[in-house]
């Protein structure tokens, strides 16, 4: 009787022992499944994220290179422009340095003629002409000269700080012409640079 028992007892383990041997084995292929799922979402989410990063850092590489392209233009611009202005500069210096050792030519007076006919012939019959020391006495014989031949009043002002030419207004001080030279260097200087700048683009 007693051997029933166990044999009937070992039967009930064997059965208990393969019911919760199954359930784990359920449980455990059922774990794997959730993690495998889980392993998986976590894939394409990995992806996804690796995905974004590179399309920013592709993104961030393609501003940087162009920020650094443009700043490398700016600075070639930077200094076109700089060796412009030097060369402007120069070329006006030059000229500069030149100009007294040409007042003494007779084409500065043909120029200085020139000038003074032109105020006049704005200004009208009444005019006061300005010009620097240098020039003063070539200026008072051109005004009288002119005087005589226009039946013009002309009358020398004050000397003013120029390189040369002059400076003309009428007596009540309604009309102003700037004639000298430093004026028209003034006016010369954008022309120069844009010659100068067709150099630098050859």
């Amino acid at each position: 009787m007693a051997h029933v028992n166990d044999n009937v007892l070992e039967s009930i383990v064997n059965k208990v022992v393969s019911q919760v041997e199954s359930d784990l084995i359920a449980q455990i292929e059922s774990s794997y499944a959730q993690s495998l799922e889980r392993l998986m979402a976590s894939k394409a989410s990995l992806e996804s994220e690796y995905s974004k990063i590179v399309e920013s850092a592709s993104k961030q590489a393609e501003n940087l290179k162009r920020q650094m392209v443009e700043s490398s233009r700016l600075a070639v611009r930077n200094k076109q422009l700089l060796l412009i202005e030097e060369a402007v500069n120069n070329v006006l210096k030059d000229a500069i340095s030149r100009i007294d050792g040409v007042r003494a030519d007779e084409r500065y007076e043909t120029m200085m003629r020139r000038l003074i006919e032109s105020a006049l012939d704005a200004i009208g019959t009444d005019a006061v002409i300005e010009c620097n020391d240098k020039d003063r006495d070539m200026v008072d014989r051109i005004a009288l000269e002119l005087q005589h031949k226009y039946n013009f009043s002309i009358e020398i002002g004050d000397s003013i700080d120029c390189l040369g030419g002059i400076r003309a207004r009428s007596k009540d001080g309604s009309i102003i012409l700037d004639n000298t030279l430093d004026s028209r260097i003034e006016r010369l200087k954008p022309i120069l640079k844009k010659d100068i700048a067709r150099l630098f683009m050859v």
